[in-house]
């Protein structure tokens, strides 16, 4: 009898409890993930709002200069991919840190190039060394705060990443029309430096969670398993399609807006950016709505939001294409936080290992989808560039149509 109670006495040990609502652990693992989240997104798509800047920088086209943004979501793509199958060995604060501190070095550098291809070159590296926060950030909160709390954790850490792009395109597009790219991107590399050393103070060390070897053959397993189940890959294509429209829209929607009939000045068109604040809205909506509703039909509702905010953009309305933005950017988090919970859900094993895969083709449509966009947009028109935007949400519709 005595063992057993002793057994209770560990069990209810503070130590041995997962973090939940109200306790000061909680309350730093919140913290320091929306740090991270903050860190790695104001880098990752730090150039984006710079493309006009870089076309006349170095004498390139705007597709061409869309690589600047490609290369790091390439190189993220590519990290996540291979930290599938060694994440694990690394303790999880300390693979964080390091990617966020790192990538911050990364960063200044950049700022220092007088070569475009050593600009890509340095940015797919950075891309790779971010994707070590993200590939362990969510199996961080699943491994340390309680089940009931995890929900919040997570919805806080997209938050975090939504804030981290608005917050780093605002300040870039500020910086960059005041003193140029490079001293904004020494700013966004200074800040998000300072972000990773109060994440390494703040940050709590992993309780449930040892260093371990990862089984490779099962890894590739699980892989093989997930490729082979039809709603999982519908949704990897999902991911891909409307990534990559998103991101097309705020590569050169700045292009857009700098040329006539709009010819806005950049501290104006830096405020689009703010735009990013539905689409934590739209996070936070779809966390709520999920425990009420059928995921496919919420993952169907926010797509079909993608088009009328298309259509807005079509417009030569300077509010209405803000309008436009804010509804597509809604839609479009509220759609990416539904398809990649569905993952989760859908996969009984393996789970870490469906998550890579989906941020993998994530990714990869925001690189290859990103750049290949811009195309159009260069050898036609704007109007052009928004229908084949409209083409790839329609390819997404269809792979989540309802079954007969």
């Amino acid at each position: 009898m005595q063992a057993v109670a002793d057994v209770g006495v560990l069990k209810m040990r503070p130590e041995r409890q997962k973090a939940v609502k109200g306790c000061l652990r909680y309350t730093r693992i919140r913290f320091g993930i929306f740090l991270s989240g903050l860190s790695v997104f104001a880098q990752l798509y730090l150039f984006q709002p710079m493309l006009t800047l870089l076309c006349k920088q170095f004498n390139i086209t705007p597709a061409h200069s869309s690589l600047a943004v490609s290369a790091c979501t390439v190189g993220m793509a590519t990290g996540l991919f291979l930290f599938a199958f060694k994440a694990d060995r690394f303790p999880r604060k300390k693979l964080m840190v390091s990617s966020m501190i790192i990538s911050t070095i990364l960063t200044i550098i950049s700022a220092t190039v007088s070569n475009f291809e050593l600009l890509i070159a340095i940015n797919f590296l950075k891309g790779m060394v971010l994707s070590g926060v993200s590939a362990v950030a969510l199996a961080y909160l699943s491994e340390e705060v309680d089940a009931g709390s995890l929900g919040t954790s997570i919805s806080l850490y997209l938050a975090g990443n939504t804030m981290g792009g608005m917050m780093g395109r605002v300040g870039a597009t500020l910086m960059s029309g005041w003193w140029g790219w490079q001293w904004a991107t020494v700013g966004i590399g200074v800040g998000s430096l300072l972000l990773g050393l109060v994440f390494a103070e703040v940050f709590p060390e992993s309780r449930h969670f040892a260093p371990a070897k990862v089984e490779t053959r099962r890894k590739l397993e699980h892989m093989g398993q997930f490729l082979r189940d039809p709603l999982i890959v519908r949704l990897y294509f999902v991911a891909a399609l409307i990534m990559g429209a998103f991101v097309s829209v705020y590569n050169y929607l700045g292009f857009r807006l700098e040329a006539a009939p709009f010819s806005l000045p950049h501290y104006l068109i830096a405020f689009i950016f703010l735009m990013y604040t539905t689409g934590v809205a739209g996070s936070l909506v779809t966390g709520k709505w999920s425990d009420r509703h059928p995921a496919d039909k919420i993952l169907r509702v926010f797509m079909l939001l993608l088009v009328p905010g298309l259509l807005f953009l079509l417009t030569k309305s300077v509010g209405l294409i803000i309008i436009g933005l804010g509804i597509f950017t809604f839609a479009f988090f509220g759609a990416h936080t539904m398809a990649s919970k569905m993952v989760s859900q859908q996969a009984k094993q393996g789970k870490s290992t469906a998550t890579s895969l989906y941020w993998l083709f994530y990714y990869l449509g925001s690189s290859l989808v990103g750049s290949s966009t811009g195309i159009a947009l260069q050898k036609w028109n704007w109007e052009v560039f928004i229908g084949v935007l409209f083409l790839l949400v329609l390819g997404s519709l269809l792979l989540v149509k309802p079954k007969k």
